[in-house]
């Protein structure tokens, strides 16, 4: 696999050759430098270890600013690795957004935005209860019975409730890629992708 590491931009649309609205997000990739190369010898298996974004040293702790300046880069505020890397690099080398062709097919890999607590209607998608005759007024969003008194007396594990909703990891597959510009470091990709605006990403090449 091949992969590099972005910060989500935005989103924006464009028209396809049929002249169809697509709706696509901008993905600033890399670029990227290779802080640590894995082998099997050493380590047990092949990876590629990829950092991005500038970090001030201030901000870095002593053994990870012995790390980066074994790859002779300044601090970097996010690190990855890829297993089983196809890409021929050697350490401090740089990866930027060229590893990928228009046309290929991606993944993406990003964490949702945090929803904080929310009630079983936003995060289910119950529907709530009926309308407010006979005197309920304030159970439209209520989640109902949470199960029988006398038996089974208890709430069963998994039961759908309210909590907190959002901050997940989420792979989202398939994403074909309609635009490269190069010297800008941005990936033009088909879809929507999760996180916020200036999230990381994680962006490889589908299977």
């Amino acid at each position: 696999m091949k992969g590099i590491l972005g910060k989500k931009v935005g989103m924006t649309s464009i028209f396809d050759q049929q002249g169809k609205q697509v709706a696509c997000t901008v993905i600033e990739a890399g670029p990227c430098v290779v802080t640590q190369v894995k082998t099997v010898a050493i380590d047990g298996y092949n990876a590629l270890q990829l950092g991005f974004d500038p970090k001030k040293e201030k901000s870095t702790t002593k053994p990870m600013k012995g790390h980066f300046a074994k790859a002779s880069t300044a601090p970097l505020r996010k690190v990855v690795e890829f297993r089983d890397c196809e890409l021929d690099k050697k350490l401090g080398d740089t990866v930027t957004s060229e590893i990928f062709t228009e046309g290929e097919v991606v993944n993406v890999i990003g964490k949702t935005k945090g929803k904080g607590f929310q009630g079983v209607v936003k995060r289910h998608g119950f529907h709530g209860v009926g309308g407010r005759t006979h005197g309920q007024h304030d159970r439209n969003r209520a989640p109902g019975s949470l199960g029988g008194s006398s038996y089974p007396a208890r709430v069963f594990k998994g039961m759908r409730m309210g909590g907190r909703m959002g901050g997940d990891r989420v792979k989202v597959q398939n994403l074909t890629v309609v635009k490269i510009f190069a010297e800008q470091n941005l990936i033009v990709v088909h879809g929507n992708v999760p996180g916020a605006k200036g999230s990381y990403l994680i962006i490889e090449n589908a299977k």
